[in-house]
């Protein structure tokens, strides 16, 4: 029988009742006669509450004081136990049977980073011998096991990229991801009234969209899609079986040229916005050192743009729970060298030959003026434009440039 992988975020298994709804949604596809593999998020806001305990924890031993990343990963990868655990039972009321794994348990092997961890193997030898035992397999999302045997975590959106890596370890037939949206837009609902849906993209546009931001999938689950050539279908848990609308990310084609039309704003799909990303102004001579220090710190960086003397770096700190440690790292590993300018917001262009189509930077910086929005950073490549702005201006440059490149 087919493969298929089912990914359920964290609004979809939020209380008791959601987890019934997606135990009928899984129960339907092995009706079906597919091998079902799914993949659950913690239950709603629990990532984040369970982090905010972490840090009430440490602060109150004094000001300033931050949970260790290891400390965190062992916290917050019990969220995704209990939503596993759950929705097995709630599959087995049901007359089906199942069997759910910690993301060790599957055969998930990273690399030893905490809190951001990276997904080198996946060994999914226990999950096969259940599917042929004719068992639907639950698995924690988001966690994994790094070769020195410690539990780790994935990063924000970490259970997309359990489901993708699981999909391509198992030959799946598809990867479907569940959220509280029906698919991918051309911006953000909440933000910008009435954007397009975007029924099918290919997963180079999308890798560049997570990348920038877009939270309906994470970025590094994107890139596995890439690398595996597994076909992502983005849907909304809510929606009935068979029914709905859906974003298919589809392996790109070789020749994205046929794409491309004479009107420059049909090549722009999407309008994407991040804000909390730190700015830092580093000496080109001292760039070295802080890129080094970055990765010694375990953080991830951004886009990084040179001018003359000076580097601008994209911090973004999504997954970055102990800044005021790593700040304080930075200033003794690269003092004068470097300077934070604080918490920016990025805004994204994402489309084909944006820098082959003529004028479109001039206009991406004459509409963000004109919003009021006026950047201090642009990085610009062929799949990408983006400005770094104030963070208060991040809702008015979004729907800006939605209406001056999307919109009909």
């Amino acid at each position: 029988m087919a493969v298929i992988v089912q990914k359920y975020g964290g609004s979809s298994v939020a209380d008791v009742e959601k987890i019934g709804q997606v135990a009928e949604r899984v129960v339907a596809a092995k009706r079906e006669g597919h091998d079902v593999v799914v993949v659950v998020s913690a239950m709603g806001k629990t990532t984040d509450e369970l982090i905010g305990l972490a840090r009430r924890t440490a602060e109150a031993a004094g000001p300033g004081k931050e949970p260790p990343r290891r400390e965190l990963d062992m916290l917050v990868s019990t969220g995704e136990r209990v939503t596993m655990a759950l929705l097995s039972i709630a599959i087995h009321a049901r007359g089906f049977d199942a069997i759910s794994f910690t993301g060790s348990q599957s055969g998930i092997l990273t690399n030893d980073r905490h809190f951001d961890a990276r997904i080198i193997e996946v060994r999914p030898h226990r999950i096969q011998d259940e599917l042929a035992r004719g068992r639907i397999v639950i698995v924690a999302g988001y966690q994994g096991m790094s070769y020195k045997r410690e539990i780790t975590t994935l990063g924000r959106g970490g259970s997309d990229t359990t489901a993708v890596a699981l999909a391509a370890a198992l030959s799946a037939e598809r990867c479907e991801i569940y959220s509280d949206v029906d698919g991918v837009y051309s911006a953000d609902p909440r933000v910008v009234d009435g954007p397009k849906h975007l029924p099918e993209l290919d997963l180079a546009v999308l890798a560049e969209m997570a990348e920038a931001g877009a939270k309906v999938l994470n970025a590094q689950a994107v890139e596995w899609a890439r690398r595996s050539k597994i076909a992502i279908h983005a849907r909304k848990t809510s929606d009935p079986v068979g029914g709905g609308r859906e974003t298919v990310g589809r392996p790109e084609e070789d020749d994205t040229v046929a794409r491309l039309g004479t009107d420059e704003n049909r090549n722009v799909r999407a309008v994407v916005g991040a804000s909390g990303v730190m700015f830092a102004k580093v000496a080109s001579s001292s760039l070295p050192l802080f890129l080094k220090t970055a990765a010694e710190l375990e953080i991830a960086v951004g886009d990084v743009v040179g001018a003359g003397a000076d580097t601008f770096v994209h911090v973004p700190m999504l997954n970055v729970p102990d800044w005021q440690r790593c700040a304080r790292e930075f200033d003794r590993a690269v003092g004068g060298g470097a300077a934070m300018l604080g918490k920016h917001a990025v805004v994204s262009l994402v489309g084909y030959g944006l820098t082959g189509a003529s004028g479109v930077l001039g206009r991406v910086i004459a509409t963000l003026e004109q919003a009021g929005a006026t950047p201090i950073g642009i990085s610009a490549g062929p799949l990408r434009i983006s400005a770094t702005i104030a963070e208060d201006k991040l809702a008015a440059a979004q729907r800006a440039l939605h209406a001056a490149f999307v919109a009909d």
